[in-house]
Parts: structure tokens; C-alpha cells; sequence
């Protein structure tokens, strides 16, 4: 049990995320680690949602199984992917990992800090959007804001095709 570790990976089903995602599989999980895929959704609608009971403390840790079934997922309000979901399937049988996914409603910035305490995380990967200069300082880095503040260690991974 001693080896195990908690790795997160951001993912909000971009491109960004899965290659995010990708990454973490092939360069930092082994066998025993659980990877916790960490989602942000912004506030908003909650009616008939998970989120109504969730929204101040995150879901609860989501098991593979119920991140593969549609119908948990929407209660949820959100949907991954085929290809975020092949990625997780086949971490877990090849790898031998165990797989969750922890939900949060809010500020990705905040949020992601908020995650990486409370879940706790031992290291959190991040996909870079590649934002130009303006946009940048317009919008805001989710992933600077992150390396900047939270309390493990955070490998932002740079979109290939940006």
C-alpha cells in the first residue's frame, strides 16, 4: 500500500487534456497508482444534477465504471469522450491502475488548488492550451495560476499542435 500514489491529471476533454491525459499514462503512472482524473465544470444550471449536492466539496470519487456509463455521467453534467475514455480503459488493464474521476464546480484556477489538497495529490499533470501573449493576459493562465499555487508538483504539457 506504501507505494501507491495519487496522480492527477486535469481533463476537461480538449485535445489539450487527452494529450494531457496521454502523457501521464506513458511517462508517470505505474502499476498500483490511482489516477484521478480531475474535472472543473463552471457554475452554473444545476437543476437535476449531482452538482445541487456537490458544488461546495466536489463529487464524490467516481469509479471507471460509472465514468464509462452515460447516465451517471449526465447527473454529473458532463460527458467524456471516447478517446479520454479508451485512454483510461486501457491504463487500467495495461498498467494496472485504478481509475477515478473527482468532479468540481467553479473557477478552474481555484479549483484545481482546492484538488490537489483535498483529494490529496502527490503530482498534478496539466494540459497547456498555448494561449498567445494577449490572450494570456487577458484571460489568464489556468496552468500558471497552478504551478504557481498548489502545494505538489505540477508538469504542464504543452499541446502539441499549438
Amino acid at each position: 500500500m506504501g507505494d501507491e500514489r495519487k496522480v492527477g491529471v486535469a481533463v476537461d476533454f480538449s485535445s489539450c487534456s487527452r494529450a494531457a491525459l496521454q502523457w501521464a499514462v506513458d511517462n508517470v503512472v505505474r502499476k498500483g497508482d490511482h489516477l484521478i482524473l480531475v474535472s472543473i465544470r463552471p457554475e452554473g444550471n444545476s437543476e437535476g444534477t449531482e452538482m445541487q449536492l456537490w458544488e461546495v466539496t466536489g463529487s464524490p470519487l467516481i469509479p471507471l465504471t460509472e465514468l464509462c456509463d452515460a447516465h451517471v455521467m449526465k447527473k454529473y453534467g458532463t460527458t467524456p469522450d471516447a478517446e479520454t475514455l479508451e485512454i483510461v480503459n486501457l491504463a487500467a488493464s495495461q498498467k494496472e491502475v485504478i481509475v477515478l474521476m473527482k468532479i468540481f464546480w467553479g473557477d478552474a484556477r481555484e479549483k484545481l488548488c482546492e484538488a490537489v489538497e483535498n483529494i490529496p495529490l502527490d503530482c498534478l499533470i496539466i494540459g497547456n492550451r498555448g494561449l498567445g501573449k494577449l490572450k494570456r493576459a487577458i484571460l489568464g493562465s489556468v496552468s500558471n495560476y497552478v504551478v504557481n499555487h498548489s502545494t505538489c508538483p505540477v508538469t504542464v504539457v504543452k499541446n502539441a499542435a499549438a
